[in-house]
């Protein structure tokens, strides 16, 4: 069927879990479809085509995925003509015994297979169920400019390499999503520019580890350090920021090219996963507490006032209470901002379900958690109040939360800024001063100056 002739007025709704390469990946389906004649909907009464984008990296985020497709099988009674597919991480593990336990999934599509998605919903509607789960060890979809999805108009995503390669015990990625690739940085250039000159003003760099990225070809050899700068290059008016980082792979290189341009900002997401050297090395983590603390130490002396984020897992396989404090005495050293916290969940398949037993019990890994999480909100506030009475620049992302009388933003640190409203507006550069805070919010007033406290 030739959409683009026939069914142009056919809606799409896409559905995204998990991770901020997940929403890009959703950006990316949005924009094949989008050429296909399909028109994006956020009522998905109104959906010809569902597509539900999974995350497989904890028990939890399936699990939502799987109630929420129960919930579509009602659409599916009352439209049959409906097209519902699972996509990503979650269709690229189960593979077809998803089809199987869910039988009103029409199609299953792996993360590297978007390309083929017009085809396969062809495939459903004469009759079939549509699968494809082939990893590529090429596929970038450099090529495609990708639909900005529930975008706010500031703030935007691009993904610079796909893939992973650090195999992780805990970790299901490089599973799900293949080999490490880069993505050619002219296409990364061109897409930058583009969301400049539509008035974008703060860029994400997006891969599995950034820290990995490497282009080379006859004539060019460029790494992550390098790019950054070409991105930070674009304009002065556009901040640059990028996730995530290995600590093993985070290079002085890369903190000196942070700290020569002011529009790259001043925040690194270090995930630790654990302060204990034994479960570092349990975990395949490829470096110690002494290397993670270098680093710190390193983006401490060369970026002053850096902002510092983590993941933290609770219980994984053999964690004893001594390695649990280990963890705790790794927080308080380093003093994050903030930081993503979750339990151990096994997942099928990976080095840790092969080789080692989840022998910490649920309840014990509750308890752990929970510390985790009191320790980081004494952290959050005591960092946010490091801030009160100093001026930072804010970039307008929309209206608070809480009230449509104020604006709320980040600094170059990946706080939450909010302040009165006044005459400002989204996408607009602010000088707020601070003036109270929570544990996860600064409070401030707009304030006139042209420098930036950093």
């Amino acid at each position: 069927m030739d959409f683009t002739q026939e069914d142009k007025k056919k809606k799409l709704y896409i559905e995204t879990y998990g991770c901020q390469m997940n929403f890009s990946d959703s950006e990316i389906v949005g924009s094949i479809m989008a050429d296909k004649g399909f028109e994006a909907t956020d009522n998905m009464s109104l959906a010809d085509v569902i597509f539900v984008n999974t995350c497989s990296i904890r028990d939890h985020a399936e699990q939502r995925v799987r109630k929420r497709l129960r919930e579509f099988r009602a659409l599916k009674k009352k439209n049959p003509g409906l097209v519902i597919g699972v996509l990503g991480c979650m269709a690229e593990r189960l593979k077809t015994k998803l089809l199987e336990e869910e039988d009103h999934v029409d199609m299953i599509i792996g993360p590297d297979a978007y390309r083929d998605l017009p085809q396969l919903i062809e495939t459903v509607e004469s009759g079939q169920k549509a699968i494809n789960i082939l990893l590529s060890a090429e596929e970038t979809y450099a090529d495609i400019k990708p639909v900005r999805i529930g975008s706010n108009g500031v703030s935007a995503f691009i993904s610079i390499m796909r893939g992973c390669e650090n195999f992780c015990a805990y970790c299901v990625v490089p599973y799900t999503r293949g080999k490490e690739r880069s993505r050619d940085p002219q296409s990364i250039m061109g897409e930058a520019k583009d969301l400049f000159n539509r008035g974008f003003r703060e860029i994400t760099l997006l891969g599995q580890n950034v820290n990995s990225y490497r282009w080379k070809t006859t004539r060019e050899e460029l790494n992550f350090a390098g790019l950054l700068e070409k991105v930070a290059g674009v304009s002065p008016l556009l901040r640059i920021r990028f996730a995530t980082s290995h600590p093993k792979d985070l290079s002085d290189e890369l903190l000196h090219t942070m700290a020569g341009n002011p529009n790259i900002c001043r925040s690194i997401h270090l995930p630790v996963q654990s302060g204990s050297n034994r479960m570092l090395e349990r975990m395949n983590r490829k470096y110690t507490r002494e290397w993670y603390m270098d680093r710190v130490n390193a983006i401490k002396r060369i970026i002053p006032g850096c902002g510092l984020s983590t993941d933290i897992i609770c219980g994984f396989s053999g964690e004893t209470e001594e390695d649990h404090r280990e963890t705790l005495s790794l927080m308080k050293w380093t003093g994050y901002d903030y930081a993503f916290m979750f339990k151990y969940s096994e997942r099928p398949n990976t080095i840790a379900e092969k080789k080692f037993k989840d022998d910490v019990p649920e309840e014990l890994k509750g308890k752990r958690l929970q510390e985790v999480i009191a320790l980081q909100q004494e952290l959050s506030l005591a960092s946010n109040r490091e801030d009160v009475g100093k001026t930072f620049e804010v970039l307008v992302e929309g209206l608070s939360k809480k009230s449509d009388r104020m604006l709320s933003g980040r600094n170059s640190q990946n706080k939450v800024v909010v302040f009165p409203r006044e005459n400002y507006g989204r996408g607009d550069y602010v000088m707020v001063r601070i003036n109270d805070c929570t544990p996860a919010t600064l409070i401030g007033e707009p304030v006139p100056g042209p420098e930036t406290q950093v």
